[in-house]
């Protein structure tokens, strides 16, 4: 009688620890844009009412949201994300960040305060995801 043995997945050379940690970062910023777009285009009323912007802002900001959350998410689901589209959400998240800091900053869609709050967390978030993700870049370019 033989021990049993466990089975080891055979290492596929495309994918290395380092684009794990890209691919995971790209799909959380997936989870959390697509989400966040879906709850705009569920709950423009409520969520409008709450931020102190308009119903009709919220459902364009949100099918944008969920459309870029989907494209962030094939980019993740490719076994060796592409660099420059990489590169691409890297700089759309960086100018949505500040776009969102100039939007909070100069009062540009008459937001309460809640909503200028939220705005000002959702750029930070999003330049998070940006710094993840140029992060996970240095890590795949320096284990190549």
């Amino acid at each position: 009688m033989t021990a049993p043995t466990a089975t080891v997945p055979a290492t596929n050379a495309t994918t290395t620890p380092a684009t794990t940690i890209l691919r995971r970062v790209l799909v959380l910023d997936a989870l959390v844009t697509g989400g966040n777009g879906l709850i705009y285009l569920v709950a423009s009323g409520p969520v409008a009412g709450l931020l102190g912007t308009g119903a009709g802002l919220l459902l364009g900001i949100g099918t944008f949201l969920t459309a870029y959350g989907l494209a962030v998410g094939v980019l993740a689901a490719q076994r060796k994300p592409s660099v420059s589209m990489t590169k691409l959400v890297i700089g759309a998240n960086l100018l949505w960040a500040l776009a969102s800091i100039g939007v909070a900053a100069f009062g540009v869609l008459g937001t309460n305060v809640i909503g200028t709050t939220w705005t000002v967390l959702q750029a930070g978030t999003v330049a998070g995801f940006a710094a993840l993700q140029m992060w996970g870049l240095r890590k795949l370019r320096t284990h190549h």
